[in-house]
């Protein structure tokens, strides 16, 4: 007999480890899917099937994660897909300026093209600051842009109207151009 979702995440949450690796199990082509976006299909630096696997060990190395849904689970996820991206970025940028990670755009698509780890990072802190000014905001472009979400599958998991993401998802653009353009002028 399959279990549910739902199921696992309680087990998960009372502590049963091998319910969170059924769960992750259940969930893994979906996050593949992310991470295959984010990526554009794979970069010469992180493949898909790293991230999903980094992306799994930093949620996995949490001391008994406690998932309330699919949402929670996809938000944390998104989250520990950016920190991967990020941390990578700034092992990047340690390593040689302007290393190679993914690209950032603040286009209506998930990015599929290599750029800098600065603009890795530049992008992450604007996510920081935009979090302080619009929570719900932020979460749109985590789970879009890091989670390789649609806006459909965002508006789902928030339980708001599409129609609703997407203006969180211009106004969010509109902040963090600015708060990046003010970045590339000091």
């Amino acid at each position: 007999m399959d279990e549910s979702l739902t199921e696992l995440l309680d087990a998960a949450g009372k502590g049963d480890d091998a319910a969170q690796g059924r769960m992750f199990a259940l969930l893994y082509d979906e996050l593949h899917r992310c991470a295959h976006r984010q990526l554009g299909g794979g970069g010469e630096t992180l493949s898909t099937t790293a991230l999903v696997h980094e992306t799994y060990m930093k949620l996995a190395a949490a001391d008994r994660l406690r998932l309330e849904s699919r949402r929670h689970f996809m938000a944390l996820a998104a989250r520990a897909m950016r920190q991967v991206l990020v941390d990578r970025a700034r092992r990047a940028g340690a390593d040689k300026r302007g290393g190679s990670a993914a690209f950032i755009t603040l286009d209506d698509r998930v990015p599929d093209a290599p750029s800098t780890a600065s603009d890795v990072l530049a992008l992450d802190r604007a996510l920081t600051e935009l979090e302080g000014i619009d929570a719900r905001a932020a979460r749109v472009v985590q789970l879009h842009f890091f989670g390789g979400l649609t806006f459909g599958a965002i508006a789902e998991l928030e339980g708001l109207n599409e129609r609703t993401i997407k203006r969180d998802w211009q106004a969010a653009r509109h902040l963090l151009a600015a708060t990046m353009g003010a970045d590339g002028a000091t």
